[in-house]
């Protein structure tokens, strides 16, 4: 399947900038915010059948790569200015957001009415998303000064954080965390440390490259029971970003917000 980069350009572009300004919120990845503003099937088509349509791959991730540092540098920083001025309304109108998107989702999967698989699929999602966040974090000795043994952890780390890049509703920044890696990579990406860097993008590259084929071949595949898990793991990342019950005059305000949340993301899906 090639992807639809056609005569959506534009929104190719905004959707990445959106992608980009949120990878920083609680609970929102990366992968979540793809799917849910309905371009995810076309990033992982372009990344696994690049060699086969290497032209209209290469054109709708540069659009969409573009729009995602855009969107780090642009709207990161007024995002987490919100979530730190006003955490209520703004993290409930991302949940608006993430449930916005479950129709879309649910839609792909091509349920026709309940049943218990179905049901079973959803809540192995759910399950493995929280089973995430559970694991505590840990440490590591590697540093910026790695051997060759540092390295090749590095290469293994980029490859499991690649799986939480292409998945959603699994953070990269956690798992990172929980490898003891967090602080080593903001370090390194910094400095512009490549000795660490480079084995850290290689698996990277090497993870996200396996992970979109076997993705890809699932959703062509088995496309009922991997979107219902891909709905699960969206279902399951709002636990993180759920800020608690609001009190007050915030009620009124978390309310318009997360039926705000609801309503972009909804005309967003069905218009384009």
């Amino acid at each position: 399947m090639e992807p639809r980069i056609g005569n959506n350009n534009f929104w190719t572009l905004i959707k990445g900038l959106i992608v980009g300004g949120t990878m920083l919120v609680p609970g929102v990845s990366g992968g979540s915010m793809a799917i849910i503003l309905g371009i995810y099937d076309d990033l992982i088509y372009s990344v696994s059948s690049f060699m086969k349509h290497k032209s209209a791959s290469f054109k709708f991730l540069l659009l969409f790569s573009a729009g995602g540092i855009l969107g780090m540098f642009l709207l990161s920083r007024p995002i987490l200015y919100l979530i730190e001025e006003f955490p209520m309304p703004t993290l409930y109108f991302f949940m608006g957001a993430v449930l916005g998107g479950v129709p879309l989702i649910f839609k792909k999967s091509e349920l026709k009415k309940f049943s218990i698989r179905g049901l079973f699929y959803v809540v192995v999602g759910i399950v493995i998303v929280t089973a995430v966040a559970f694991i505590p974090i840990g440490g590591s000795d590697s540093s910026l000064d790695a051997d060759l043994k540092g390295m090749l952890f590095l290469v293994l780390a980029g490859f499991i954080a690649a799986i939480a890049l292409v998945l959603p509703g699994i953070s990269v920044s956690y798992l990172l965390l929980v490898m003891g890696l967090y602080d080593e990579t903001v370090t390194a990406i910094s400095q512009v440390y490549m000795p660490f860097l480079i084995p850290l993008g290689l698996g990277l590259i090497l993870g996200i490259i396996l992970t979109t084929k076997i993705l890809e071949k699932a959703m062509l595949q088995f496309p009922q029971p991997t979107y219902l898990m891909i709905l699960g793991f969206v279902l399951g990342s709002l636990a993180e970003v759920f800020p608690g019950v609001p009190a007050g005059a915030e009620i009124i305000l978390c309310a318009v917000t997360l039926s705000a949340g609801i309503g972009i993301i909804l005309f967003i899906s069905n218009k384009f």
